[in-house]
């Protein structure tokens, strides 16, 4: 069965918001609220020939937490590898898949067989050309074939990885997935390299690495022999580090970045004048993550406390303008069939009545304190903890913030699960299953400690599915469940703002946390 990767695999299922503003299903997007020149299509401000050479700075928000692609866990270094390394197939805008490192590949009748053919020329940047041994070392790296410990969770499923020829290698897998073959974006490195990748990653993107130096920065420089005829433009980019959110501000009213994405409504309004402001929905699922097994939120009324005390409506006019999507589970809006509307569960007005009625249920007729953890670097999350710890005060919940740097969030609450409550954003892939699968009670990524049976089992069940129809039905009870015991208390989908210098053009969002910046160029 001939697959075409131009094409998505279920696109008619997904039916994706083509990202940059378009309403695109939903009903709420924010492309409906704006003007062209702030949320609507990204390419409308966008004007000028493209100009060949250059270099420019993109402000990012946190540090590097690993160079090696196949082991990087923050959704915000792997928007940065995502210059460097492609997969056999790689994202595009649209939602769709497009072939990268492989140009093709067919899937067996039974759905157990993936068999790619590579690209021809495609190199990696240390001149060398990408071989089918290559690929085999890769995608025995990632799913735990090489050593037995799998990189990359659903990966697990590939059972062997046979190469038929020079340009052709035969994946075969344990049962039909039809949401795999996203999984195969997995960056493919030279055999052997393995751990020198951390310190010299060598991918086949359109940047190869220059260098990195903790808490500053990264640069990137052009791939001269990409196989994308065309692409880049840019002969330099350089990722700079700034936590700050005011540092930033003032660099970027200083000349000194050309690109800063993650604004809050405020920060866009202010650089409005001087910079191009661009925004699409992001696939970031916002949320005040209770960790359930900490007291007195691993009691389920405290957790349905939080979550009635809680006014979505306000926190996403005041963070970001009205902007975002208000949800009640984790689940994409954009990912139509397989999104269920549970926001009517808790409601997106506080009910302070019912919050106190749960705590007093539950044995606090006082209130409790309550500790939020929040990555200070990212000021969309500290503005929405600020709002936040106003709206549980009307309920008797003394809350308080406790804002760290990034490697320490990312040390303390994501890996430690060493906190009590945390504002911040969990991103998805573009299969429906990734966001749910983090739930799972054995999950590596389940930092919040959620455990149910019930749970576990409809997701087990859901991967038996040969067919994302009836994916969807588990899919739509995980999201219920995962309300029903207030898991965690969902907030939003925030929009993805940017400012960029207004002689650049080019930019593209996606519905993945990448920053490409292989199409970006200078105008004049």
């Amino acid at each position: 069965m001939r697959k075409r990767l131009l094409c998505c695999l279920f696109m008619a299922l997904l039916t994706m918001t083509a990202l940059g503003g378009c309403a695109g299903g939903t009903g709420e997007s924010s492309g409906d609220k704006s003007s062209t020149e702030s949320q609507g299509d990204s390419n409308a401000t966008q004007a000028g020939e493209p100009k060949y050479g250059g270099s420019i700075v993109v402000g990012i928000q946190q540090d590097i937490d690993s160079l090696d692609p196949h082991k990087a866990t923050a959704a915000g270094t792997k928007e940065i590898l995502f210059n460097i390394f492609e997969g056999l197939v790689k994202p595009l805008e649209d939602g769709s898949l497009t072939g990268a490192v492989a140009s093709d590949y067919t899937l067996s009748d039974d759905g157990l067989v993936y068999t790619f053919t590579l690209r021809d020329n495609v190199k990696f940047h240390s001149g060398e050309a990408v071989t089918a041994e290559d690929v085999k070392y890769s995608l025995e790296r990632v799913s735990g074939l090489l050593d037995g410990t799998a990189l990359i969770s659903t990966m697990k499923a590939i059972q062997s990885v046979e190469i038929i020829d020079e340009k052709t290698v035969q994946v075969t897998v344990g049962s039909p997935n039809p949401e795999l073959i996203y999984s195969f974006v997995a960056a493919i490195i030279p055999a052997g390299s393995g751990e020198d990748e951390a310190a010299d990653p060598i991918g086949t993107g359109p940047f190869s690495f220059v260098s990195y130096t903790p808490q500053e920065g990264i640069r990137l420089a052009k791939n001269g022999a990409y196989w994308q005829e065309g692409l880049p433009y840019l002969d330099q980019v350089d990722f700079k580090i700034i936590t700050s959110s005011d540092t930033a501000l003032l660099e970027m009213q200083g000349g000194s970045i050309d690109i800063y994405p993650y604004l809050t409504d405020s920060q866009a309004k202010e650089l409005s004048g001087s910079f191009q402001i661009l925004s699409a929905a992001s696939d970031v699922v916002q949320a005040l993550f209770l960790n359930n097994a900490e007291k007195p939120l691993d009691d389920v009324r405290v957790r349905q406390a939080i979550c009635y005390a809680l006014d979505k409506d306000s926190v996403n006019d005041f963070v970001t303008g009205g902007n975002s999507v208000p949800i009640g589970s984790a689940m994409l809006p954009t990912l139509h069939d397989f999104y269920v509307d549970l926001n009517g569960v808790y409601g997106n007005a506080a009910d302070i009545d019912k919050a106190k009625e749960l705590l007093a249920d539950a044995g606090y007729p006082d209130g409790f304190d309550l500790e939020i953890t929040v990555p200070s670097n990212y000021e969309v999350h500290m503005q929405t903890a600020e709002v936040v710890v106003e709206q549980l005060k009307l309920a008797g919940i003394n809350a308080t913030i406790n804002g760290v740097e990034w490697g320490t969030w990312l040390d303390q609450c994501y890996n430690g699960r060493q906190y009590q409550s945390t504002i911040c954003g969990i991103t998805c892939d573009m299969t429906p299953g990734y966001l749910l699968n983090r739930f799972q009670s054995e999950s590596k990524k389940n930092f919040i400690n959620f455990v149910n049976a019930e749970y576990d089992a409809a997701y087990a069940s859901a991967q038996e599915c040969v067919t994302l129809e009836e994916r969807a039905q588990y899919y739509n009870q995980l999201q219920q469940i995962l309300a029903d015991e207030a898991g965690t208390a969902f907030l939003q989908i925030p929009p993805i703002t940017i400012a960029m210098n207004p002689k650049l053009a080019g930019y593209k969002f996606y519905p993945v946390y990448v920053q490409d910046m292989s199409t970006v160029y200078f105008t004049e």
